[in-house]
């Protein structure tokens, strides 16, 4: 089901894999890129193909909006459009690299979230993911892909897409949370990630698989591993509690630990404030962990006194967009590729 396109000779990296980001402030770091890719939707709406497995989405404002005037469904893709916008102006005021793409299409209402289709490897690998919904499945951009190519040394593109035809999903780096550094995919049972397949990703990838189930407190499954977990260059959030098999949730706070990371751990409230869906970046100034207003404001003070020991917040408003069941990290392509 893989298919793997070769980049054209010359365009191979021999350097180091290390990050195209190490920033100014001489950080280098395979786990938090210098550069993101977003990608800002003119007619944003919750997308009625994904509520039913999303537990984080609001299906009030998803109700509402169908029959909602003219005018306040223009207001709501307004206000998305502003908040992408925002988010990629605070990003560059950080120093960090910032591709931005407009989605003009009113027939892909996830577009916001390109992490689930695509991803990007220090070593000069970039990924193509099979998707759940079949409305997402025209998210898959062949100019971002070009860019991407003319930019940055790209040696192959593995497309793992064609799985959607036989009914398996590996929806990016929302239904995986990977450790570049110590090789390690972090990932949840759900309908967006076909365990075969993740197996598949792991081995052509060198990664060591950590799977495993997690539910709320309703007993649905995450749908999304990234909603739950994050992990930087020396920090992890986790709502491991959300993890109910307590043999699966100490392996895995042992796996991350063992790998020298310092855990947060986050309650299951604040992951449905989005807590767990956040991203470390880096520029010059040094490392970033960005995530929604939301989500800082249900951190303790504990805990944003352990975050900003290894790297400084920043949060961005995007109430709109998390109406549609993803947050700041769903937003965000990281760009892993050596500049060229």
């Amino acid at each position: 089901m893989t298919e793997v396109l070769e980049a054209p000779a010359g365009r191979l990296n021999m350097g180091p894999r290390r990050e195209a980001g190490a920033s100014a402030a001489g950080l280098v770091t395979e786990q938090a890129p210098s550069r993101v890719v977003l990608v800002r939707p003119h007619h944003f709406t919750p997308n009625p193909e994904t509520a039913a497995d999303n537990s984080f989405q609001q299906r009030i404002l998803h109700a509402l909006l169908p029959s909602a005037a003219r005018d306040a469904s223009r207001a709501v893709a307004a206000a998305a459009y502003a908040e992408v916008t925002e988010l990629g102006r605070t990003l560059g005021s950080l120093g960090i690299g910032v591709d931005l793409f407009d989605d003009s299409s009113a027939e892909t209402p996830d577009s916001v979230f390109p992490n689930n289709w695509f991803s990007t490897h220090p070593d000069g690998t970039v990924t193509l993911y099979p998707m759940y919904a079949e409305n997402r499945r025209a998210e898959r951009r062949e100019d971002i892909l070009a860019h991407l190519q003319e930019t940055h040394r790209v040696r192959r593109v593995v497309d793992y897409s064609s799985a959607e035809r036989f009914g398996e999903y590996l929806e990016g780096t929302g239904s995986m949370v990977l450790d570049h550094r110590e090789r390690l995919a972090y990932a949840c049972r759900s309908r967006r990630l076909s365990g075969g397949l993740f197996a598949e990703f792991c081995r052509d990838f060198g990664y060591t698989p950590v799977l495993f189930d997690a539910t709320d407190g309703d007993g649905v499954p995450v749908y999304h591993t990234n909603v739950m977990m994050s992990v930087g260059t020396d920090l992890a959030l986790i709502s491991s509690a959300m993890i109910r098999d307590v043999s699966q949730r100490e392996h895995v706070l042992e796996v991350l630990r063992d790998s020298g990371r310092t855990v947060v751990g986050l309650s299951e409230s604040q992951v449905n404030r989005f807590a767990g869906n956040c991203l470390e970046l880096a520029g010059p100034g040094g490392r970033y962990l960005v995530l929604s207003t939301t989500a800082e404001a249900s951190l303790t003070d504990e805990q944003r006194e352990t975050i900003s020991a290894h790297c400084t917040l920043v949060p961005v408003e995007v109430s709109t967009l998390e109406a549609a069941g993803g947050s700041v990290r769903c937003m965000i392509a990281g760009n892993h590729l050596p500049l060229r």
